[in-house]
């Protein structure tokens, strides 16, 4: 099989000063997992409440969320933050989810353990399985809430965090719960009026979603995401005396000084091919984009290196197309081929 090397030289970059009073924090661009801000960002701790969204994103995974439940006697052990929901009340998968997230529900999340993982125990071990998927190699779950447990909590790091917040805001119904500011639920029991706990929702209007924690072990941490012209961001803060302010001022950089690029759309592609594939189109699936300053100073190169596949048929994989941010490849994407009929 023989391989085809073409280079196209695009745009140069450069990286700018950010701060934060954070112990460890992370400015990261969700589409590309560029990492704009790096402060400690592999330092591992307890998370405390951000732990929630892994909790919800395996449970939107794992179980209808239109589902009603009834809460059992798993609610008694519950502690801490909480909306008080009753043994023997009604409600839907999505309605425990939404008090997970908009008012830290720890009882909202041992009820959910429950009847996605059939235990906590079992509920814990698919976080686990999903930690290793996304590639979060610094992070362990022992609990959905985020307590400390007998100084046996979730430990994890900003980097891991940011990591798993992209991959959960790309499922519809997580953004729309995170996002919530307000919600109202009537049950067999109870009427429940939340507020989301996460201020940035209501003091800057660029802000997607996110996430509060605190235990006094780990002190406070927070996740946001904001999005500006195309520009989709996450902030991981742990042990943030003034993580809200400093999200603000993270993101409002960024957005001053970052332009999402475009370099591929998805779909076909117009490079040389020297007519192996003949009049077949070659394509890719996902758009690629870059964040970059207007002053960027190193290269940034596009590289397809297309494989000479004998017997091709449509949509067989015949390449890649990497990005290379200086010498080191930040980004992949299959190329396939498409057979005209």
């Amino acid at each position: 099989m023989k391989k085809i090397l073409i280079c196209l030289l695009l745009i140069p970059f450069k990286v700018l000063a950010f701060n934060s009073s954070a112990k460890a924090a992370i400015l990261m661009d969700m589409d590309s997992k560029r990492i704009l801000y790096a402060n400690n960002i592999n330092y591992v701790q307890s998370v405390a409440s951000i732990s929630k969204i892994m909790t919800a994103i395996c449970v939107i995974e794992n179980i209808d969320i239109e589902k009603r439940v009834v809460v059992g006697d798993e609610v008694l052990k519950a502690y801490g933050s909480g909306i008080y929901v009753q043994q023997g009340e009604k409600l839907k998968i999505k309605d425990l989810l939404y008090g997970l997230m908009m008012r830290s529900g720890n009882d909202a999340a041992i009820v959910l353990a429950k009847n996605v993982g059939g235990s906590v125990d079992g509920f814990v071990k698919i976080m686990n399985e999903k930690a290793k998927i996304l590639g979060m190699k610094n992070t362990i779950f022992n609990n959905p809430s985020g307590l400390d447990e007998n100084d046996d909590g979730n430990l994890s790091s900003a980097y891991d965090m940011a990591l798993l917040m992209s991959y959960a805001m790309k499922n519809k119904y997580f953004k729309k719960i995170v996002s919530t500011k307000e919600y109202i639920l009537k049950t067999n029991k109870n009427v429940y009026k939340w507020r989301n706990k996460n201020k940035l929702l209501y003091s800057y209007k660029y802000v997607t979603g996110g996430k509060t924690g605190y235990t006094k072990k780990a002190k406070r941490t927070l996740v946001t995401t904001a999005s500006k012209n195309n520009l989709n961001l996450v902030v991981v803060t742990i042990n943030d005396g003034n993580d809200f302010l400093d999200h603000t001022n993270l993101f409002e950089e960024a957005f001053d000084n970052y332009k999402n690029f475009l370099l591929l759309n998805k779909g076909n592609l117009s490079i040389p091919l020297e007519n192996y594939y003949k009049d077949n189109n070659l394509y890719i699936k996902r758009k690629i984009t870059y964040p970059l300053t207007s002053n960027e100073e190193n290269i940034l190169k596009l590289k397809f290196e297309l494989n000479k596949v004998r017997n091709y048929k449509n949509n067989t994989k015949v390449g890649l197309v990497k990005v290379y941010f200086g010498d080191l490849v930040v980004r992949k994407e299959n190329i396939y081929v498409k057979v005209k009929s």
